[in-house]
């Protein structure tokens, strides 16, 4: 089996932190987005755009896969390219496979965030025997989920041959028809990060500080909890991912996906990391609504999350969408108080935002 690219896999800053490429885990995280189109607002425009052409029947089935059965084609390990990750994949047990998701499952809180003391915790067999006990399981792990396409993947998953055909069939078409030319376009813009993160100094960073460090954000409480259960993070940059995170715990290595972006601190100019940055910081501002929130709050101070509805006359998912890109792209801090979420303006954030705007537009070109 031909061994992993280390220029495109794993480039060490220090015993624990690194960054990669990591092309099988990447371009199956940007696939997987193509199902999360109507709940994040801000990813690249590839991805909306590449779902809305999508075909009915094959976004249906992309949903059952990177959602349903999402934990039996996760990579388990780094790989060159997708295509040996595609072909090893082809080369599992079945059982294995669909094994890996309930192992997952059984490992998991509600939405991943909390604690399993408490939690129903059946045997496999009575699982796949009844459907209904099944969704009380994924119920109580992740809150909402589609029934209609977890009923599929329990379909798959009393079949796992079936599991896996239907797996590998339906990547294979996706890598060929849909990433393979989206994969070549964007790999010189991730491998330009990669370089530019190995200039930074690591050395002495605990996990959860290097995680600051590169995402520009305190980790979340789940993002702080797998640090804490990790030994080793690797840095994986994404075209596609606008200011959001992808987080993979495997084998006790945290795999971080982030938007690409020039790093601070480096030294050096790169105008298509600084580029890329700007487009997901001025599209969180390039919209009406979200004007009118960071606009409300920077009048009013803190303000809850069903005072912001009120006063704006928005739906509960809107607002949802708006305040989560926000936040995420840093111009809103977030916090739990009370039993709400509250948010408040970071003005920070805001004026360098234009200052970057100004430093790009100043930038020569090589």
């Amino acid at each position: 089996m031909p061994a992993p690219e280390a220029s495109l896999v794993s480039s060490m800053t220090g015993p624990n932190i690194s960054f990669g490429v990591e092309p099988a885990l990447n371009a199956l995280h940007s696939l997987m987005l193509l199902t999360k189109v109507d709940q994040l607002s801000g990813l690249d425009e590839w991805v909306t755009q590449t779902a809305a052409a999508l075909p009915q029947d094959r976004r249906y089935l992309n949903q059952v896969v990177l959602i349903g059965v999402h934990y039996a084609v996760v990579p388990t390990r780094s790989w060159s390219n997708f295509q040996l990750y595609l072909d090893d994949l082809a080369r599992q047990d079945p059982v294995t496979l669909r094994d890996r998701v309930f192992a997952a499952y059984f490992s998991m809180g509600k939405e991943k965030g909390g604690s399993t003391t408490g939690l129903m915790k059946p045997e496999v067999p009575a699982l796949l025997a009844d459907q209904a006990l099944y969704f009380s399981f994924l119920r109580e792990r992740f809150g909402s989920f589609d029934e209609e396409i977890e009923a599929e993947a329990h379909v798959l998953l009393n079949d796992p041959l079936q599991l896996k055909e239907t797996a590998v069939s339906h990547l294979r078409y996706m890598w060929t028809h849909v990433m393979s030319p989206e994969w070549e376009r964007v790999l010189p813009l991730l491998q330009t990060c990669v370089e530019a993160y190995r200039q930074i100094d690591f050395s002495g960073k605990s996990i959860s500080e290097a995680i600051q460090q590169v995402v520009e954000q305190k980790p979340d409480d789940w993002c702080q909890k797998i640090a804490g259960e990790a030994d080793r993070v690797v840095f994986v940059p994404s075209a596609h991912i606008g200011p959001y995170q992808g987080r993979y715990l495997v084998n006790r290595t945290l795999y971080l996906l982030f938007g690409a972006r020039q790093p601070q601190g480096a030294a050096g100019q790169w105008p298509e990391l600084s580029r890329s940055e700007l487009l997901v910081r001025l599209t969180a501002l390039a919209d009406d609504t979200r004007l009118r929130i960071l606009h409300f709050i920077a009048h009013h101070g803190e303000q809850r999350s069903p005072d912001i509805i009120h006063q704006l006359d928005l739906s509960q998912s809107a607002a949802s969408r708006h305040l989560q890109q926000l936040s995420a792209t840093g111009y809103l801090v977030e916090r739990w108080r009370e039993g709400s979420k509250w948010y408040s303006l970071n003005a920070d954030r805001i004026d360098d935002t234009f200052r970057a705007l100004s430093r790009f537009l100043q930038t020569k070109s090589n």
